[in-house]
């Protein structure tokens, strides 16, 4: 992958503030001609550092869901056997492994707090783990 430079940089972030923005528009807030913003765009694309543009829609179901995080330390049993029996949650719709304190992270998302609260019951129940650390998701600032 290329070295980015500052400009791509906040070309990038420019870009996650709102994908919709006018060239124009970027190149003046960037102090870069119309030219210079079409084609670091371009060589970002080509390079596949942005991969593609998208539209994000709230879903009507998501406003009444309950998103957390869960932080998991394991012991004991292999990780691999722990990941296996957390994919049968659909609760569950990320599992990533880490470095630190903590052995997995999963992404949660429950209809409501009943059935989160049942998720973190069997979650306390699985063999391997052996502490965790949940916290719900409030608002998302930046996606």
């Amino acid at each position: 992958m290329k070295q980015l430079s500052d400009l791509d940089r906040q070309l990038i972030s420019e870009l996650r503030r709102d994908g919709r923005a006018p060239v124009s528009a970027l190149a003046e807030k960037l102090g870069v001609s119309r030219a210079t913003v079409t084609k670091r765009i371009d060589n970002l694309t080509a390079s596949g550092v942005i991969v593609g543009f998208s539209v994000r829609i709230r879903d009507l179901q998501e406003v009444d869901e309950v998103r957390a995080i869960c932080l998991i330390e394991l012991f004991g049993r292999p990780t691999s056997q722990v990941i296996t029996e957390l994919r049968g949650y659909p609760e569950i719709t990320a599992l990533h492994t880490t470095n630190g304190a903590w052995d997995l992270v999963a992404e949660i998302s429950c209809q409501d707090l009943r059935e989160f609260d049942s998720l973190l019951t069997r979650l306390r129940g699985v063999k391997g783990i052996m502490n965790s650390e949940t916290s719900l998701l409030l608002s998302s600032v930046v996606r």
